[in-house]
């Protein structure tokens, strides 16, 4: 009886032992940092979406370990709609303990060079519950962008480069939300809507300015001499003529050279022919470039043109002459390089 007792009591401890493991041990079965689980509002049972997802195979190892005790632990009484973050490592019980508490983690979205509502519907729904088709629907009706005090024109002005720390399932309309407050904040902070009142510009005409000057060159240098020459010539009631708002009304944006047939695009973007500024930015500048639009100097410089030695400076110049002359020196070197 004694070694009956014995082996039961073995068989007990190893027992033990194995669910311990399978308990406690490293279990996750992916070589990233961290995969997550997602819980859909409307997705049915938060429990069955759980499951349903670790049956994959791709999160942990011990499923079976895992449907046996969750529920035991009650591991899905907290779980709401959201994004959860597993990481590398996690055992078991560290899986239960994570969706007990609910800790819904962020989305660190990141805006930096976003040119079309395609662009941004994209970006969403690569990064958050909303699928990119739906929030482009969205992004395309002036009826929903009302409310932000936008339209499908001026819809980038709501876009002010940075992270923003989002929660996985937010709508596009709490998205935007948080992007007009910190359009608002910025704008509200060293006395910005004044400065560019000072100019003659609402804080959205700043901002259209301030994208034709981002693409027009990436010297923070000499953004603000740039700024003054389109300045001087909204002053003039010239056409800006300028050429990244071509590229844009083309959606070629990787145009190397611009010919005289691409001036002729009928597009309210094209300001060769359309006098004033375009209807909305044709990107989402910099606060460096803003700024540098804000703090543009008073110059009699009327034009500009990349200097051929493509080292990413422009000549300047304040009578059409000799602009022309510097524009066939730059034309020159495009053709000394074979750049159609």
């Amino acid at each position: 009886m004694k070694i009956i007792g014995r082996i039961f009591t073995f068989i007990i401890i190893v027992g033990l032992i194995i669910g311990a493991y399978l308990t406690f041990a490293r279990n996750t079965t992916f070589n990233g940092p961290q995969k997550h689980l997602f819980i859909r509002p409307g997705g049915g049972d938060p429990a069955l979406q759980v499951t349903q997802q670790l049956a994959t195979g791709k999160i942990i190892d011990n499923v079976k370990v895992f449907e046996f005790l969750a529920p035991k632990m009650k591991a899905y009484h907290n779980l709401t709609p959201g994004r959860l973050t597993v990481p590398k490592g996690t055992s078991v019980y560290g899986l239960i303990k994570i969706l007990k508490a609910n800790h819904q983690d962020s989305v660190h979205f990141t805006i930096k060079r976003v040119r079309t509502r395609e662009g941004l519907a994209a970006m969403m729904g690569k990064n958050l519950m909303t699928d990119s088709a739906s929030t482009y629907m969205y992004l395309s009706s002036n009826d929903s962008l009302r409310q932000f005090g936008v339209d499908t024109f001026t819809l980038n002005t709501l876009l002010i480069p940075g992270t923003y720390n989002l929660k996985w399932e937010y709508t596009t309309g709490q998205v935007l939300t948080i992007f007009a407050a910190a359009k608002k904040a910025f704008w509200e902070r060293n006395n910005r809507v004044a400065r560019a009142a000072a100019l003659g510009l609402t804080p959205d005409q700043a901002t259209t300015l301030a994208s034709i000057v981002e693409d027009e060159t990436m010297k923070d240098s000499e953004k603000d001499t740039i700024a003054s020459v389109y300045l001087n010539r909204l002053r003039a009631g010239m056409a800006l003529g300028a050429d990244p708002t071509i590229k844009y009304a083309l959606r070629n944006f990787e145009l190397k050279r611009i010919v005289n047939q691409d001036l002729k695009v009928q597009s309210p973007y094209n300001t060769y022919i359309n006098k004033g500024l375009p209807p909305g930015p044709i990107c989402t500048p910099d606060s460096v470039t803003i700024e540098a639009v804000l703090n543009a100097p008073k110059t009699d410089y009327m034009y500009f043109v990349a200097k051929p030695d493509f080292g990413g400076y422009h000549n300047f110049s304040k009578d059409y002459t000799t602009h022309l002359q510097l524009a066939q020196q730059f034309h020159d070197a495009l053709d000394k390089k074979n750049i159609k």
